[in-house]
């Protein structure tokens, strides 16, 4: 899952991606207002964590100017503004929560899944496909009788598949939501992790479909 960050300070930025990376997720960092623009028109982002205090524009307008072009992707506002105002202000632009700093990496990482699981329609943090159910809170996936935690990479992949069960997703599609910015992707690296999923589950968890990609089968 690839998180599109923008926020300004560097420590706290630091921190959010070491956090967000041990939980399988690519971070595209950004750290102004103009380079967040830019960003936002772009694809592939499962979610945006939003600082308010950017240079160059205020995060507030930065929200405003998205939601007007149409950007529907889901916000998370993470900011030191803690006022009442602020906070209504930030929701009633678009935000899909808001977070006041100093915060707790777990509860921002709860606030992230419960976006996720409003956006998409859920009420829990299970997604199902037939006998395959991936946890996105521990990151466990079962398929038929066969239980196992996975490793950062084989979860974000089985999360990119699960969300759209039935639905087939290119080697570039599978990549553009499992990679960020700038990272090296090995021309294997998609057949690797599936067979090495399928290696612990049996080739009926991912589907192959010749000359356009993988799925995971709904029922």
């Amino acid at each position: 899952m690839r998180i599109l960050l923008i926020e300004d300070d560097a420590m706290i930025g630091e921190g959010l991606v070491r956090a967000l990376a041990a939980q399988g997720m690519s971070i595209d960092w950004v750290r102004d207002g103009r380079e967040a623009e830019a960003a936002l028109r772009g694809d592939g982002h499962a979610l945006v964590l939003l600082d308010l205090g950017l240079p160059g524009t205020d995060g507030l307008d930065l929200l405003k100017n998205a939601r007007s072009r149409g950007v529907d992707t889901p916000v998370l506002v993470i900011t030191a503004r803690d006022a009442v105002d602020s906070r209504v202000g930030g929701l009633d632009l678009g935000a899909d929560d808001y977070l006041v700093k100093p915060f707790e990496t777990r509860e921002l990482l709860a606030r992230m899944r419960a976006v996720l699981r409003r956006r998409s329609g859920r009420a829990t943090s299970c997604l199902v496909a037939g006998p395959t159910e991936l946890d996105t809170e521990t990151h466990a996936l079962s398929h038929a009788d066969a239980v196992a935690v996975l490793p950062a990479r084989e979860f974000a992949l089985m999360n990119a598949l699960m969300e759209r069960p039935g639905r087939i997703l290119s080697r570039a599609q599978i990549e553009e939501r499992i990679y960020g910015w700038g990272e090296e992707v090995e021309s294997n690296a998609v057949d690797a992790l599936i067979h090495a999923i399928r290696r612990k589950f049996g080739k009926g968890v991912i589907l192959n479909v010749r000359g356009a990609g993988w799925m995971v089968p709904k029922s």
